[in-house]
């Protein structure tokens, strides 16, 4: 990490630095409804409703970037909140260690020309572009106050990234003085973008607690869709965009862990700019729930999915769900749903491409179960070593499909 960082150094000063510092503080500007910026998404995560309050406090969230790009956007969520929050101060830089930022590097973002912004409840907001270039593979740091947030919080609880808190008023300073509390999670903020070379598109992964990242080492972006956005950086394909839209204990058909699959496509998917393909390894949550559904029943779901994504214009993969023999929630009878739900994913066509998990994860000796080597030690979620191959596993020719299927 830093050696990466060392890399990054010499290009602070010009990173997010073409935005001349502002002097004065504008009237907040009310939000409204956002429409799908041009660009590609860099970065996101999942929001969902958290149970605190972030009254009279400073946010320093820390995210890695896929592709790099000019002008900089942000998106803030309020999506689960039930007012309106503003947020005071935001700013974007680039982190050289911990809570401090390269020197230069830190720079304020506005809305509608404005220095601060409402977002009612229930809705997002879009930042203006930011002059300037973000690079490929970094920790970007995105600062803000909630200095009247009450009610509950719409963010991301399992980020497996420290962020920091503070007190309000700090934003605009690089150093870590005041940045005292760490945090394992993302508030408000759900996604970047950023304006990348013309024909660049993404992949959203749309999933759970699996492509969230859990079991593999916090601090260190080695979730299956962190090694995919490193293969797709090295490689000759105009896919370079990854977003991750993984949400612990997420189901496709009911909500829990999140809003289902189903009722969060638009939001958390399709709303993304950029978007070229939908990846969809999503189930197991549902296949281990008590009392258990039907194989039918999350076929219809992915079928649904894909549907909505195909009239959207956009490439399906959908991958099999891996084994959870050990885990508490398994049995035979969920077992056998696991293998018709993945015969009907091997076999039926209906997606433009299919990324074989199962086959990648499973035990040669008993493949109800993870390979051993992959197991993160539940039974359920892989180690670092399985994610890396599941991100090895994807074809990264079928991430940039032609179109949706004919009829």
């Amino acid at each position: 990490m830093r050696a990466r960082t060392a890399l990054a150094a010499p290009v602070a000063a010009v990173v997010l630095a073409a935005l001349p510092a502002c002097q004065t503080r504008s009237p907040a500007a009310p939000a409204e409804a956002p429409t799908r910026p041009d660009g590609v998404v860099t970065w996101a995560a999942s929001a969902a409703r958290m149970d605190e309050e972030a009254s009279e406090r400073g946010h320093r969230l820390v995210v890695r970037t896929s592709v790099g790009g000019s002008d900089l956007r942000i998106r803030l969520t309020n999506a689960f909140g039930d007012r309106a929050v503003t947020f005071d101060g935001v700013h974007a830089g680039l982190r050289k260690e911990g809570a401090a930022l390269m020197p230069g590097s830190n720079r304020p973002l506005t809305f509608d020309g404005a220095r601060s912004v409402t977002v009612p409840a229930g809705r997002t907001v879009l930042s203006d572009p930011l002059p300037g270039r973000l690079p490929a593979a970094t920790d970007l740091v995105i600062s803000f106050d909630t200095p009247e947030a009450t009610g509950p919080v719409s963010g991301h609880w399992m980020a497996m990234q420290t962020s920091y808190l503070g007190e309000v008023g700090h934003t605009a300073e690089e150093g870590a003085a005041a940045w005292t509390r760490t945090t394992g999670s993302w508030f408000y903020l759900d996604a970047v973008s950023v304006r990348a070379e013309p024909g660049t598109g993404a992949v959203v992964a749309l999933g759970d607690s699996i492509t969230d990242g859990w079991q593999s080492t916090t601090d260190t972006n080695r979730r299956w869709p962190d090694y995919l956005a490193r293969r797709l950086k090295r490689a000759d394909t105009d896919i370079k965009g990854v977003a991750n839209a993984g949400i612990s204990s997420n189901k496709v058909l009911t909500d829990g862990g999140g809003q289902s699959a189903l009722n969060r496509l638009d939001r958390d998917v399709l709303s993304q700019p950029g978007l070229r393909t939908v990846f969809l390894f999503e189930g197991v949550n549902d296949i281990k729930a008590a009392p258990g559904i039907t194989a039918e029943d999350l076929i219809d779901g992915y079928r649904r999915i894909a549907e909505r994504a195909h009239a959207a214009g956009k490439c399906v993969v959908a991958a099999t769900v891996a084994p959870f023999k050990g885990w508490s929630e398994w049995s035979p009878a969920a077992e056998a749903v696991r293998q018709d739900v993945n015969a009907f994913i091997r076999d039926s066509g209906e997606f433009d491409a299919v990324t074989d998990f199962d086959r990648i994860l499973r035990s040669p000796y008993d493949p109800a179960r993870i390979l051993p080597v992959f197991d993160g030690g539940d039974h359920l979620h892989p180690n670092d070593k399985g994610m890396q191959a599941m991100a090895d596993a994807v074809d990264l020719k079928s991430l940039d499909c032609a179109g949706p299927p004919s009829p």
